[in-house]
Formats: structure tokens, C-alpha cells, sequence
């Protein structure tokens, strides 16, 4: 088992934990947020939570749906050409979800952003990951990307939960900035953990059943 640091999260000057602290109040009531936990309850352990992509919610929900313990030391995975914008929408992802953003234009971006993910990993942060790597249609989960199999297999012994968001595409569609006041859920699974001599497309399949097991769990 790796031998990894507690985390630290970077401090917060009083806008900072006021804005984080009004973050989780706003997107609660826009989403509704509701956390339910399936055959898995939260814990301290350093975890990565993957899941469904569907809209520009996604990370905040996911964030906010974690007890604040858990959500301090967490990381939501973001893409840097949305989220490393000047004004408002930088100043979330940097101060108060304190984001890995990432570069997915290069031809670099695939092996710069394990690198950025191998290095809060090592820092002791848990992270949010999208692996299906662009958002989908709301209806069925696509093909996962490697990067999830990657990171299992780098940290063979992170737990590796599936979380499943719903209706979140419907609550904020693509191309809209006003969100629709309906309610969202975000539904935490079982950790899977790569299995010796598991290949990539067995993993992936297996962590694709395991997140389109949550759809429709009371």
C-alpha cells in the first residue's frame, strides 16, 4: 500500500470559505443535491469518486453532495478550457473547489493530465473524476476513458468509487446558462479496486456496470 501524507488543503482567506460555504448552499438549492449512499458510507479514506457526465454541474454536485470533512480534502478533475477563465468562473474552480485543471487541447494533455492527477494523489487528495471525458447525453453513459484505469493502476490500493448524477443535463442543459429548478440526485456506490491481472477493457467495463448499477436506486 502507498505510504501517502495526509492532505493539506490550501488555506482560505474569509471570501474564499465564505464563497465555498455559499457554493454548496446555492448549488444544493439549484440541484437539489440529495446524497444517497449504496452499499458504501463516507469515510476519511483517501478515494477517487467517478462518474457521469452530463452537464457543467457535474463537479459542483458531486462536491457539494460530500460532508464538508470529505469535501476539504477533495479534488474535482476539470477541464482548464472551461474552468481556468479570468473572473468568476476561474476564481471557483482555484479558491473554492480548489480544481486539478487540466489541458485536454494538446497533444500532450492526455499524459500532462495523469501527471497532475498522480501528483494530488500523492499529496494525500481524494479526486472527482469524469473518466467518460466529455459530457454525454444524459441518457446512457458512454465508453470510459483509459484514464481511470491508468490511475488504478498506478494506486492499486485507492478505493474507487462510482457515483451516479442524475438528471443533471435536464437541470442545466448543454448550451444554457440559466439552470431549470428540478431535482437531482447524486447516488455513491460500492469501491471497485483493479483486480491482479485485470487488463483496461475489463476494468472499464466493470467500472462502467458499476456506475449504470446506481441508475434508478431508490
Amino acid at each position: 500500500m502507498n505510504d501517502v501524507p495526509a492532505y493539506i488543503p490550501p488555506p482560505r482567506d474569509w471570501t474564499a470559505a465564505f464563497g465555498a460555504g455559499l457554493l454548496v448552499v446555492l448549488t444544493r438549492l439549484v440541484a437539489g443535491a440529495q446524497a444517497r449512499w449504496v452499499g458504501t458510507a463516507p469515510a476519511s479514506t483517501q478515494r477517487v469518486y467517478f462518474a457521469n457526465h452530463s452537464s457543467h454541474l457535474d463537479a459542483l454536485v458531486l462536491w457539494a453532495a460530500l460532508p464538508p470533512g470529505l469535501r476539504a480534502c477533495t479534488r474535482p478533475v476539470a477541464a482548464a478550457d472551461y474552468w481556468d477563465r479570468p473572473g468568476l468562473r476561474g476564481w471557483i474552480a482555484r479558491k473554492l473547489l480548489n480544481a486539478v485543471l487540466v489541458d485536454r487541447s494538446s497533444a500532450r494533455g492526455g499524459r500532462e493530465a495523469l501527471s497532475r492527477l498522480s501528483e494530488a494523489l500523492a499529496e494525500g487528495a481524494s479526486l472527482i473524476l469524469f473518466p467518460e471525458g466529455t459530457r454525454g447525453d444524459g441518457i446512457t453513459i458512454g465508453e470510459l476513458k483509459p484514464g481511470l484505469y491508468f490511475v488504478a493502476k498506478e494506486r492499486p490500493d485507492l478505493e474507487l468509487v462510482p457515483v451516479y448524477l442524475q438528471n443533471l443535463c435536464r437541470i442545466l442543459p448543454k448550451g444554457e446558462i440559466l439552470p431549470v429548478p428540478l431535482l437531482g440526485s447524486s447516488t455513491f456506490g460500492p469501491p471497485i479496486r483493479l483486480e491482479p491481472g485485470e487488463g483496461r477493457r475489463a476494468f472499464l467495463d466493470r467500472a462502467r456496470n458499476a456506475l449504470t448499477a446506481l441508475e434508478g436506486q431508490p
